[in-house]
């Protein structure tokens, strides 16, 4: 296991498996194998991944060679290294090592838009500072027949600093209308439980939920942050289609080859930079990768007797420091009461408004800290006034504004009304209900030490913005020691 310590400031790696051989990035076509599991060093300390299948030699596999015409691979956009997904760190080394040429600032999505220059950083200023890739969407919303889909309000561009949304060949009056978004790649791992708990109704809509093309069955709809993929097979075709920019679409028996490999991958953070190990006998059963591979999905958790997480109580009573904060800030995470108030699909269907509940209310799956139902909810996030972007009077923003104004006849959003300005309208670019405008996906809470920076707009550079976003939003009235807990649990996890 690597193991950082710091000496003067400066952090050494004093050991490491197969050092000087391994290498924290993996490339395309690469052809090495992946031990069944292995470790990787992040500034809180140490993130774990196990393959669960064993061995994964990488020659000729589709997640690891480019199915497309841009040299991109899935392993591009996941890397092991960052909990399979990416860190903004990252890839400005890859920008460094490569000038600008790995596959990864692909003009397609690696750019804020394809028609700027391309040899440029302020080109790529939002994969570099924040970690986001375009996601290009077509206007209005399709049917999978292909059909556009009913919409219940009309979409202006305001504020386009990548010139994407208004530019004539790629944005909202180009002849294939589209809408630039700007995301972070969610982890390819731990997809057991992203793909676990699908129910036939959407409780948070009373809807149909989507079904699997290949079998009719319901699924989870938490694979994406707008929920736009129903499983991994789709959204790999999608991925290869788009991202890689194939010129037809992969075989059978790549797709199946790819949805394996996702299917077996676990991502956690296994030691603390300071404390060691993290899987330890008597401590919580659920930090490390191994208790994600072994753990049942589907699990709700939202409870004192088998909390999200498990139970802290022996960390909570020992004498190390860090050990007890993070079961101070499992406490807090699991029950310290606050009042929700004006976020759509919670506040909006049933519960109340405002309603006094915790973390663990809306990420309450077990092991993974998502929504057990369909997660796609408002807090806020991209619209305003309580984005995390500056105010729409600011001189200067890095994301699109888009001024969304409902129909008449429409339910209009619950707390923003009929007329919203939001960065980002999330669910309701797929379902063009007004009441989905700025519903954002919750993601899984595993390996977050090894891929920030949060939130779906990577606008919370560490973890504690992403505490005192929610100490702001919510009124939480939590103090920096409390804070500090809140910090350290998540980074443990």
């Amino acid at each position: 296991m690597h193991r950082l310590f710091v000496f003067l400031g400066i952090a050494v790696t004093l050991s490491a498996q197969y050092q000087g051989l391994k290498s924290t990035w993996v490339e395309p076509s690469s052809n090495i194998v992946l031990p069944a599991s292995d470790t990787f060093d992040n500034s809180n300390g140490t993130v774990g991944i196990i393959n669960a299948a064993g061995p994964v030699n990488t020659e000729g596999h589709p997640f690891f060679v480019p199915l497309g015409t841009n040299g991109r691979a899935c392993v591009n956009c996941h890397q092991p290294t960052y909990a399979m997904s990416l860190s903004a760190a990252s890839m400005v080394e890859r920008w460094i090592t490569t000038g600008g040429k790995d596959p990864v600032f692909a003009a397609f999505d690696g750019s804020n838009c394809p028609n700027l220059p391309q040899d440029q950083k302020s080109s790529h200023s939002l994969l570099l500072n924040r970690g986001l890739f375009r996601i290009p969407l077509p206007w209005p919303p399709k049917n999978s027949d292909g059909s556009p889909k009913p919409v219940e309000f009309k979409i202006e561009v305001v504020r386009d600093p990548t010139g994407c949304n208004t530019s004539a060949e790629y944005g909202l009056r180009s002849s294939e209308p589209t809408i630039s978004v700007y995301r972070r790649p969610r982890p390819a791992a731990n997809l057991k439980y992203v793909m676990s708990g699908a129910q036939a109704i959407v409780l948070k809509t009373g809807m149909p939920a989507d079904v699997d093309p290949e079998t009719g069955k319901p699924v989870p709809m938490n694979l994406m942050s707008d929920a736009r993929e129903p499983t991994l097979k789709t959204q790999a075709v999608s991925a290869i289609m788009g991202h890689e920019q194939a010129g037809g679409a992969p075989t059978q028996k790549q797709l199946d080859k790819i949805v394996e490999f996702e299917s077996q991958v676990y991502a956690a953070q296994i030691a603390h930079i300071w404390a060691g190990p993290l899987e330890l006998p008597g401590g919580p059963g659920t930090l490390g990768p191994a208790a994600l591979r072994d753990r049942r999905a589907g699990v709700l958790g939202d409870n004192e007797y088998d909390p999200v997480f498990g139970r802290f109580d022996n960390w909570r009573k020992g004498s190390d420091y860090y050990r007890a904060s993070v079961a101070r800030g499992a406490d807090i995470f699991m029950f310290r009461q606050f009042w929700i108030r004006d976020t759509a699909h919670i506040n909006s269907i049933g519960l109340g408004n405002p309603v006094k509940r915790t973390c663990a209310t809306c990420h309450n799956a077990q092991t993974t800290g998502q929504d057990l139902s369909a997660g796609w909810v408002d807090v806020g996030t991209t619209n305003f006034p309580t984005w995390t972007e500056p105010s729409t009077w600011a001189e200067s923003s890095e994301l699109p504004v888009f001024k969304i104004t409902c129909s008449a006849k429409a339910d209009p959003h619950p707390y923003l009304g009929r007329v919203i300005y939001t960065t980002d309208p999330g669910r309701a670019l797929i379902s063009g209900r007004c009441v989905d405008v700025g519903s954002i996906v919750m993601q899984q809470l595993r390996g977050l030490a090894a891929r920030p920076p949060y939130f779906v707009n990577g606008s919370a550079k560490t973890l504690r913005e992403v505490v005192d976003y929610y100490d702001r939003r919510f009124d939480m009235k939590l103090s920096d020691a409390e804070k500090e807990d809140l910090v350290n649990f998540l980074g443990a996890l």
